[in-house]
C-alpha cells in the first residue's frame, strides 16, 4: 500500500515522524510531500533533523498570502503529486491549511483520505483550524482520534458508528504527539542560551498565531506585560519570524531586547523547546500543541486564546484560557500550580502511531474494519 503524506507547517513533522516510522516497520509505503507553509528553515528544516526524518520526496515551496490564497495554490501543486504517485490514500495531520488543501484535493482526485488528529473541536465557528478540522473530518474515510472526547465530536455529526451512511470509520488510537514525546524527548539538553537556568525557574513564552501577531493592542500589551514579568522571573521567549516582523513593525522588538532577564531566542528545534518546556515553571501560549504538550509533561499553562480544541487541558486544571486581553499576567503566573491530578494521560500510552499503521496496512477502502477503542 502507498500514501502520500501531506505536511507543511511545524507540528506536523513532528506528528509525522512517530508515524512515518510505524509506517514503514508495518510495510506501507510513505511518500512524504512538503507544502513548504512554514519555509523558514528553523521551523522545518530543522525538525526533520532533529526527528531523523527523511526529507520530503516533493518540497512544493507554498507560504504566504491569506488562508485562501495559500490553500487554493497548494491545490494543483499536490494534484500534480498524486497524478505522479497514484497513492491508494492521502494522509493528513491536524487543521492546518497544508491539510485542508491535501484533503481537498484528494476528495476531488476520488483518493480516500486518512486523518490523524480527527475530531478536535474548539466550538468557535470562525477560527480557521476549526473551518479546516471540521471540513477535512467530513471529507475523510478513515479518521484517528487521539481521545473519546474527540470520537464522541465526530458521531454528534454522524461520522463513523453505524449509522454513518458514507462507511467512514472513527477509531481512538491516542495522540501521536505523546509517541513523539516517548521517543525523542530528553535526547538533548535545555539550550546554550537558558542551560544556565535551574529548573521550575523561568517562564516560557511562545506567541505566533496570525490572530496575535495581527492584533497590535495584544502584542503591545504583551510586551508590556512580559517586561513586568521579568522583574519578577527570567523569561524565555523564542520568536517565530512571524512574530519577530510585527514586533518590530511595531517597534516594540527594541523594547523587548533591552528588557533584563528577559531572554530573546531563534525558534527552537523540536529536542531544544521540548528541553525547554520541562524545565519551565510555566509557560504562556496561544498554541494549541503546546497547551497539550505543557500537561503532558506537567508545566501549568497559560493561553492567550478564548477558546481551546484541547478541553481536557482544561478541565484537569492544567491549562488556563486567559483571552486576548491578558492583563494581569505576573499574578496568574505567580498563582499558577500544578493540579493534583498530576499530568494528563488521557492522550494515550505513546504507541498510537503503531495502531494507525497496523490500521492502514489492514485497510481495505471498500470494506470496514474493526479496531480497538473503534466505532462501527
Amino acid at each position: 500500500m502507498k500514501v502520500v503524506t501531506v505536511i507543511g507547517a511545524r507540528p506536523q513533522y513532528v506528528k509525522a515522524a512517530p508515524v512515518s516510522r510505524a509506517l514503514a516497520a508495518a510495510g506501507v509505503t510513505e511518500v512524504l510531500a512538503d507544502t513548504g507553509q512554514h519555509h523558514d528553515d528553523n521551523l522545518s528544516r530543522v525538525f526533520i533533523e532533529d526527528l531523523r526524518m527523511t526529507p520530503p520526496a516533493y518540497v512544493l515551496g507554498i507560504a504566504g498570502g491569506s488562508h485562501a490564497e495559500m490553500t487554493g495554490r497548494m491545490l494543483p501543486a499536490i494534484e500534480q503529486v498524486l497524478d505522479r504517485e497514484q497513492p491508494a490514500a492521502v494522509l493528513v495531520y491536524g487543521d492546518t491549511n497544508s491539510t485542508l488543501a491535501g484533503a481537498l484535493t484528494a476528495a476531488k482526485k476520488a483518493v480516500p483520505i486518512v486523518h490523524v488528529e480527527a475530531g478536535l473541536r474548539s466550538f468557535q465557528a470562525t477560527m480557521p483550524e476549526e473551518i479546516n478540522r471540521r471540513t477535512v473530518d467530513h471529507l475523510s474515510s478513515l479518521l484517528f482520534c487521539p481521545t473519546q472526547v474527540a470520537l464522541d465530536n465526530l458521531a454528534r455529526e454522524g461520522i463513523g458508528g453505524p449509522f454513518d451512511r458514507l462507511a467512514r470509520q472513527a477509531h481512538i488510537v491516542g495522540d501521536v504527539m505523546v509517541d513523539a514525546l516517548r521517543l525523542f524527548s530528553g535526547q538533548a539538553p535545555r539550550h546554550p542560551a537558558i542551560a544556565d537556568l535551574a529548573a521550575g525557574s523561568y517562564v516560557l513564552v511562545t506567541a505566533h498565531r496570525a490572530e496575535t501577531t495581527a492584533d497590535p493592542a495584544l502584542l503591545s500589551n504583551l510586551v508590556r506585560q512580559l517586561a513586568a514579568l521579568a522583574a519578577d522571573l527570567p523569561v524565555v521567549f523564542p520568536l517565530h519570524p512571524r512574530t519577530r516582523k510585527a514586533l518590530a513593525d511595531l517597534g516594540e522588538l527594541h523594547r523587548l531586547t533591552e528588557v533584563p532577564n528577559l531572554r530573546l531566542l531563534e525558534p527552537l528545534g523540536y529536542l531544544d523547546f521540548s528541553a525547554a518546556l520541562k524545565g519551565a515553571r510555566t509557560v504562556i501560549t496561544d498554541s494549541g500543541g503546546v497547551q497539550k504538550e505543557a500537561a503532558i509533561v506537567g508545566v501549568p499553562c497559560l493561553t492567550l486564546r478564548n477558546e481551546t480544541e484541547w478541553l481536557e487541558t482544561v478541565e484537569s486544571g492544567w491549562n488556563r484560557l486567559i483571552g486576548r486581553r491578558p492583563e494581569t499576567l505576573v499574578s496568574l503566573v505567580q498563582s499558577a500550580s500544578p493540579p493534583s491530578c498530576g499530568p494528563l494521560t488521557v492522550y494515550g500510552d505513546g504507541y498510537a502511531a503503531k495502531r494507525i499503521a497496523d490500521c492502514l496496512s489492514n485497510w481495505d477502502c471498500s470494506e470496514p474494519i474493526a479496531a480497538e477503542g473503534s466505532q462501527r
